[in-house]
């Protein structure tokens, strides 16, 4: 009965090998998901909207450096010299603790706000990724491939295996605009 057994098992391990072997060949096609996001119309668009966001922040950085710059420049021209009259001093204090107040709240609106920006941008490539699964999925049965690569993960490939612009095309009609502000997140628990 042993006997049996252990030819029963290096029987199954020998014709293993040989039904791996009858698998058919892989077919592949490749999809370069950088440009579905830039040249999709849901990709330009979202593009145009974050850009005008950001240049909108750029001016409100530079804005902030200026007027706090100059506002430095004038409280260190009018600190009060050693000796000077208590209440000079103090209304100096004061006018300085205002300055760092106001530019600390400055900073974190500024964080607060590229933080949006980040958040806004990844909610888009998410909204892109999720239209574009189904579509990749759809080619995938009409090519009978088994396997989508990223163009980015080949060195090479032949033409006919990109299936990138068929992508764009058929995401352009699904899902030609995304929203540009992200959900607001889930209040912590």
């Amino acid at each position: 009965m042993k006997t049996k057994l252990i030819l029963a098992a290096a029987a199954a391990f020998v014709t293993a090998p040989a039904l791996a072997q009858t698998l058919p060949p892989p077919v592949v096609i490749v999809v370069d998901m950088d440009r579905v996001v830039n040249d999709s119309a849901a990709g330009k668009q979202a593009t145009a909207e974050l850009k005008t966001r950001n240049d909108a922040l750029q001016a409100r950085v530079n804005q902030l450096r200026t007027q706090f710059g100059t506002e430095e420049q004038t409280l260190g021209k009018s600190q009060p010299a050693q000796g000077a009259a208590p209440a000079a001093v103090t209304a100096w204090e004061t006018k300085a603790r205002d300055y760092q107040q106001r530019r600390q709240a400055a900073e974190a609106d500024v964080q607060k706000r590229i933080q949006d920006l980040q958040l806004s941008q990844r909610y888009v490539l998410k909204q892109i990724n999720d239209g574009t699964t189904p579509i990749v999925t759809a080619v995938m049965r009409e090519r009978g491939a088994t396997i989508v690569l990223p163009e980015n993960a080949t060195l090479q490939h032949a033409a006919s295996l990109d299936v990138t612009t068929d992508v764009i095309a058929r995401l352009d009609k699904a899902l030609p605009r995304v929203s540009t502000t992200a959900p607001a997140a889930a209040p912590a628990k």
